[in-house]
Parts: structure tokens; sequence; C-alpha cells
């Protein structure tokens, strides 16, 4: 956390970061890996609103921040065991894709799967908490563009196409990376398709 960050501004931009979330609107935010843009992943406007912005393929599915695993059996139909073994030995941040998706926008997915991170950000896991529902996450970049891996190297384009822009972190430099994805299947074997 930047030394300029206190209690009390990090609970404003928690507030505020919900309130556009509630009204449908798009984000820019610090996420445990990357820069991301987002929304509530349960809204189907907004999830559209998040393709519009990156100007991503409506067939490329969004990743989805939970706050705790336990959210897990809210958003996934059959939660292998496994997951809760890899989410709790793993030492980066760790998306999973599970094959059958619930109670989320139709739109995330083009063929019922979700990809879900169970976030390890204060930001982001009191955001997910206030709000009671999950958001997406996808790099705060242009399709076809480079990840932006610190805010200043995020474009205008972006940054203007958003509703909202989180005012924390903005100066952080740690090591940011994009998370390793595992697909999980049937049988409780799985790939890793990002490390």
């Amino acid at each position: 956390m930047n030394q300029s960050i206190t209690e009390e501004n990090f609970e404003e931009e928690v507030e505020r970061t919900v309130a556009a979330l509630k009204a449908g609107k798009t984000i820019l935010y610090p996420t445990d890996t990357i820069w991301g843009v987002g929304c509530d992943a349960t809204n189907n406007k907004a999830c559209l609103r998040v393709y519009a912005v990156k100007q991503r393929p409506l067939n490329k599915s969004l990743i989805i921040l939970v706050d705790t695993a336990e959210r897990l059996k809210d958003y996934v139909t059959n939660v292998p065991p496994i997951a809760y073994d890899l989410i709790a030995h793993a030492s980066n941040p760790l998306s999973i894709v599970y094959t059958q998706s619930k109670n989320l926008a139709k739109n995330i997915s083009a063929d019922h799967s979700v990809c879900i991170r169970v976030v390890n950000n204060n930001f982001c896991k009191e955001v997910i908490r206030r709000l009671g529902k999950p958001i997406t996450s996808t790099s705060a970049n242009l399709t076809g563009q480079p990840s932006s891996m610190i805010f200043s190297d995020i474009c205008d384009e972006i940054k203007n196409a958003v509703d909202y822009v989180v005012q924390l972190y903005h100066d952080s430099f740690c090591k940011p990376k994009s998370s390793t994805i595992i697909k999980l299947n049937a049988d409780n074997t799985f790939e890793i398709l990002r490390q």
C-alpha cells in the first residue's frame, strides 16, 4: 500500500467503486495481478460495455473475481474438490476455468464455462464483499495491444472509455503479472492454460 493511502481515502474509494458497480457502470481498477477493466459480473449490459471498452470479441470470455473460495459454489454448478486444494496452495494468483457457470451474466462466456479467481487484494476483496457479487476482470488494454502492467501504461482510450477510474495505487510499482490459468476437467484432473 502506498504511504499516501490512508484508511479514510481507502474507505471512500471502496464506497465510490461499489456505487459505480451497483449503478451498472464499468471501472478501471487495480487487482492482485495487473490493472483491470471490470463491472458487476451478473449484469449483462455492464458486461457488454466492458467488451466495448476493450474492443474485445464477444466470443472471448471474461475472468471473474470473487472475494472468498466459499463464494465459488454460488457461481459454479459443480466445484471439484481439487479446486479448493489448488487455491489453498497457490503461491501466485490463480484463475481456474470451471465447466459450468451459474448466476452470472450470460455474455461472460460463449460456452457456459467460467474462469474465476479468488482475489488476494484488500481493495478488490472489500469492493466485492460490499457489492455482494463478483466482478469481471480483463486486462486494461485494447484487444491485441500489450497488457498494461502499471497505471501509467494504460492508454487514454481505456481511461476515457470506462465510467469510473479508481483513484488509488496509481504510483505503485510492485511486480505485477498476469495470473496462472488452470482448466479443471470432469475427472478431477487439470491442465495449465497459462503460466
